[in-house]
Order: structure tokens, then C-alpha cells, then sequence
């Protein structure tokens, strides 16, 4: 009579950790909602975020270009490259301005960018704010009548929401024209049928599909960058998690927007 007893006591302690994830994950909810509504209510503050937000587009956009350009050439490389292999004898080589045109644009330039930017920009912004959490300046700027979500937040997430699109717009240029030479030099096609295969399947869908993704893209690794670097505890050591904690988060969510836009806009 007592086995049921000792069968359901077995697993106690998986239901309770079970329990507790769970609600440890619906409280981390309820902190992010609060977050964003604070977040929300901040924006009218318009003198104090928009003095730092020329600052911000260009720590998040211009000093990020030379990362995003230099992974987008050699992405267009790779693909004018794959594209010819996978094509020899079946399809016109002239595909492979479609094939690095579609993926550039639609797929590999925002994601790739998005995944490598979640790494320096969502990574700089949790250091920089965990560190300001740590060492109480946040606590400092309460003191001083600043609300912490207009001084730090709003100018981040702002700049990356719009400062992504232009990245990813110079990224993908950047890997056409890559693949464009790559297939001049190496794959023996001409200016023109890669251009003929460029334009193929091309339509304007494609441009404004990528730039929204990046947007969101920016607007996510910000925002995540900002929440996990203000619940930053610990010292130097949790400012080492939260920078981890970041740019795993941060690539995680992309790739379910990734997923997510492609289902809802294509």
C-alpha cells in the first residue's frame, strides 16, 4: 500500500524544481512589462534622452560598421562561391546573382549582423550599465532628480531601433557587391548576367522585409542589453554574468524573430 507513497515522493523534487522554474520565469515576465512600461512612460522626457541620443547612434551605429561589413564580404564570398558549386551542370550560372541578391537581403544580412552586433552592442551596453548598477550611479542619478529610464534606456533603444536598418542596409550592399566580384574574378560570369539573376526574382518586399527585421532586431538586443544590465547584483562577477546572459539571450530571441517574421510576413 505504501509503494504509490514512495513513487510520487521519488518525484517531488522534480516537480518542485519544475514549480520553481516556472515561477521564476513568470516573475522574470512580470520584471520585463514593468520594465517596458516604465520605459514607455519616460519617452514624453524628451530634453533629457535627446541630448544623449546622437551619442548613442553613433557608439551603436558607426563604430559598428566595421564589424557588420567586414562579416557581410566575406558572406557574399562564401555564397557566390556555394551558389556556383551547388549550380554547376543543373541551373544558369546567372542564379548565383539571385541566389547572393535573395539571401543577402531576406536572410544572412540581417541575422548575421544582428548576431554579431547582439555581441558587441548588447555586451557593451550590460557591461557599461551593470557597472554603473554595481557601483550605485544609477542610485546617484535618482538623487539627482534623473530618471534612469530617460537618461539611460530610451537614447540606447532608440538608437539601436533605428540604427540597425542603416547597418544592415550597408551590410547587404556590402555582400552583393562582394559576390558580384567574387563572380567576376572567380566563377568566369559577367557584370551582366549577374545582374540578369539579380534582378530575377527581385521585388521591393524583399528590401523592406529585411530592414524591419533588423529593426527589431536593434530594438530587442538594446532593450535586452538595458534590462539585464540594470538587475545586475554581484559585483565585477555579476557584471560578468549579465554580459554573458545577454548575448545568449539576445541571439536566442533573434532567431525567433527571425522565425517569427518570416511566418507572419512572408
Amino acid at each position: 500500500m505504501l509503494r504509490p507513497y514512495y513513487f510520487w515522493s521519488s518525484f517531488s523534487p522534480v516537480i518542485q524544481s519544475i514549480g520553481r522554474r516556472s515561477i521564476s520565469a513568470i516573475e522574470a515576465v512580470g520584471r520585463v512589462g514593468h520594465f517596458v512600461m516604465d520605459t514607455a512612460r519616460a519617452l514624453p522626457d524628451v530634453g533629457t534622452w535627446a541630448r544623449l541620443l546622437i551619442l548613442q547612434m553613433r557608439r551603436v551605429g558607426v563604430d559598428s560598421l566595421p564589424v557588420a561589413l567586414f562579416i557581410a564580404a566575406f558572406t557574399g564570398v562564401v555564397l557566390a562561391l556555394q551558389a556556383s558549386y551547388t549550380f554547376t551542370g543543373a541551373v544558369p550560372l546567372y542564379f548565383v546573382g539571385t541566389l547572393v541578391g535573395k539571401t543577402m537581403m531576406l536572410e544572412l544580412g540581417p541575422v548575421l549582423a544582428g548576431l554579431a552586433l547582439a555581441g558587441r552592442v548588447g555586451a557593451s551596453m550590460a557591461a557599461e550599465l551593470g557597472t554603473m548598477k554595481v557601483t550605485e550611479q544609477v542610485d546617484a542619478l535618482e538623487t539627482l532628480a534623473y530618471d534612469p529610464q530617460s537618461y539611460l534606456v530610451i537614447p540606447r533603444v532608440l538608437a539601436g531601433t533605428l540604427m540597425f536598418p542603416v547597418i544592415v542596409a550597408f551590410a547587404v550592399a556590402t555582400g552583393i557587391i562582394t559576390g558580384w566580384l567574387t563572380s567576376l574574378v572567380l566563377l568566369d560570369l559577367s557584370t551582366q548576367d549577374f545582374i540578369k539573376g539579380l534582378k530575377l526574382f527581385y521585388v521591393f518586399k524583399d528590401v523592406w522585409f529585411g530592414l524591419l527585421k533588423s529593426a527589431s532586431f536593434g530594438f530587442t538586443i538594446t532593450l535586452v542589453g538595458c534590462i539585464v544590465g540594470l538587475s545586475t547584483r554581484g559585483g565585477a562577477e555579476g557584471v560578468g554574468r549579465s554580459t554573458t546572459r545577454t548575448v545568449v539571450y539576445s541571439a536566442i530571441l533573434i532567431l525567433v524573430l527571425d522565425a517569427f517574421w518570416a511566418v507572419v510576413l512572408l
